[in-house]
């Protein structure tokens, strides 16, 4: 019979469960919304028995949709959205708190206040103190949750980010362990063994007995309850989201690299087995862990991508859909630069400037809302440049060239003016696969890997085909122009940004 895979791919908007033939084809999905809860301002919140309860429903209406049961399922994969923080009881499994989301900035005052420490914390972990991680959530419920430090102390709490949780819960307790990738970005686990760091755990006062066990993406992971899906998978691989894209985009070899645009941009450079520094302040983050051995990937962050756009939706109500930009833009006058700095919560890298704010800049009395939808598109390809400079100049220094093309994905990826100027401002082909859902792809060949019915990824072939090239077609000259052009845009933004302050 011939094997499939069933994926839970737990985000921070929705769940989905989708089913694979054994060559990573989908098959079949179903997809649940899952509410956000905003108790105050700058909080982000997530009920664990809604996320669970839509993992549950989706799994078993996509075996139901193509009638499958669970002996038809080789194995389990799990891609699931990062650093969000649960604390449950080991006895009964239930949660103290609602989850707290990775875009909480709750903990700000508490990064501020340990800022003498920014420096080890980086050495050790690879990622940069800041609210964004798990460390400083979970110290926060302890600190805030009647009992909890002691009962932690005690032995009696577990911790987890999404995908230890539901791995708990599918086991029913018999699990207890985080994969690879997401333990890297809790701020708690040494970048370079692996393993959690004494002390980390020591700066951020988090109790050793709370921690999972660290486990590789792929292998034997847990056996689901045959009571929840009627039999007992396999799990067989786990990875965070992004990571998940990057294997799924077929980035397995050093100095590929992907970008996945939704709400913001996720830019993953794969440098293999090298573990490397970031003077521009990456992220150094596992990519993946096989048989205790990992590869390494350097991460960038564009704030505001699917964002931006939302704002000329939402906020300006200048298009009615996502999709108008593309035709706005190839409508609007290229001899009329406009530039939009999208800093509408800070610029990250190279800049780091979280108190930065969003500014248009080059309007004359000509500037319709097409040159608008334009400069908000360009804004993506520029932040882009911007991060793969700082990736060149940090990959080079540890021996790591990026590769000649860029892999995309994720919901931008589908407009083709976006990605046609993305390929002319990087002088790069652009490569767009034919199915964008590289998240779910990912998680599939773990599992498969894990399952031992797929080869390393030394050895896999391409995993997702490719749908569209977008080779670069804008001349040196003009290329250089419109560059230097945001380039200035954003130093007046800082400017006055500096001003304000």
């Amino acid at each position: 019979m011939t094997a499939h895979f069933l994926v839970i791919d737990q985000g921070t908007t929705s769940t989905r469960a989708i089913v694979f033939d054994a060559r990573l084809v989908p098959l079949v999905a179903a997809q649940e919304e899952i509410p956000a809860l905003y108790p105050q301002p700058g909080w982000v919140e997530q009920d664990p028995e809604t996320i669970w309860n839509s993992v549950l429903r989706t799994a078993r209406a996509a075996l139901t949709q193509r009638g499958l049961q669970a002996a038809n399922i080789a194995a389990v994969g799990i891609a699931n959205q990062r650093e969000t923080t649960l604390l449950w009881d080991r006895q009964t499994g239930r949660a103290l708190h609602d989850a707290i989301v990775w875009q909480d900035r709750r903990t700000t005052a508490a990064c501020e206040a340990l800022h003498h420490s920014a420096e080890l914390v980086t050495a050790r972990t690879g990622l940069c103190l800041d609210p964004y991680f798990s460390a400083t959530k979970i110290a926060w419920m302890l600190d805030n949750l009647p009992d909890a430090r002691t009962a932690a102390e005690q032995g009696r709490l577990a911790f987890g980010t999404v995908d230890s949780f539901l791995l708990w819960r599918l086991t029913r307790g018999a699990v207890h362990a985080i994969d690879a990738t997401n333990a890297s970005r809790t701020l708690l686990c040494d970048i370079r063994s692996g393993n959690w760091d004494d002390a980390m755990l020591d700066l951020f006062r988090i109790p050793r007995a709370l921690l999972p066990r660290i486990s590789d993406s792929a292998g034997a992971l847990g056996t689901v309850d045959p009571d929840l899906l009627g039999g007992g998978i396999h799990i067989a691989g786990i990875a965070g989201d992004q990571q998940a894209a990057l294997i799924g985009q077929g980035c397995l070899t050093p100095g590929s690299v992907k970008a996945t645009y939704g709400t913001g941009g996720f830019v993953l450079l794969n440098t293999g087995s090298a573990c490397l520094p970031s003077p521009h302040r990456l992220l150094t983050t596992i990519a993946w862990q096989r048989s205790g051995c990992r590869t390494y990937a350097l991460e960038g962050a564009i704030f505001s991508a699917g964002a931006s756009v939302q704002w000329l939706r939402d906020g300006l109500r200048i298009i009615d859909s996502a999709a108008e930009t593309e035709t706005l833009a190839g409508q609007a006058d290229p001899q009329q630069p406009v530039y939009l700095v999208p800093a509408f919560t800070g610029l990250g890298v190279p800049h780091w400037n979280s108190r930065a704010r969003a500014a248009v800049l080059g309007i004359t009395r000509g500037t319709t809302h097409r040159e608008l939808a334009r400069a908000t598109l360009e804004s993506i390809a520029y932040q882009t440049r911007d991060l793969l400079g700082a990736m060149r100049a940090d990959g080079a220094a540890g021996g790591v060239s990026i590769q000649d093309s860029l892999r995309v994905d994720g919901g931008m990826a589908a407009n083709n003016w976006a990605m046609q100027f993305l390929a002319d401002m990087l002088d790069m082909v652009v490569c767009r696969p034919q199915c964008l859902e590289t998240t779910a792809v990912g998680a599939a060949y773990l599992a498969g890997l894990g399952a031992g019915l797929l080869p390393e990824p030394a050895e896999m072939p391409t995993l997702t085909p490719i749908e569209c090239y977008f080779t670069p077609k804008m001349a040196a000259e003009e290329r250089a122009w419109r560059y230097a052009g945001w380039q200035s845009a954003v130093i007046q933004t800082l400017s006055g940004t500096a001003a304000t302050d």
